[in-house]
């Protein structure tokens, strides 16, 4: 799955319109690896999917 970070809060480790993969939804995060080059699970509500 692809999505795209729309959020503001993640400024540091994650630009804002950039596409990440992820393997979906867990707990209602996605794990995504990060700008730092490390996975972390983000709010989905700061993304929007894009490729299912």
């Amino acid at each position: 799955m692809i999505v795209e970070y729309i959020g503001d809060t993640y400024k540091v480790s994650l630009k804002k319109g950039k596409h990440y993969e992820t393997d979906g939804l867990d707990h209602g995060m996605y794990l995504i690896v990060d700008e730092t080059g490390e996975a972390f699970g983000f709010p989905a509500s700061e993304f929007k999917v894009i490729q299912e």
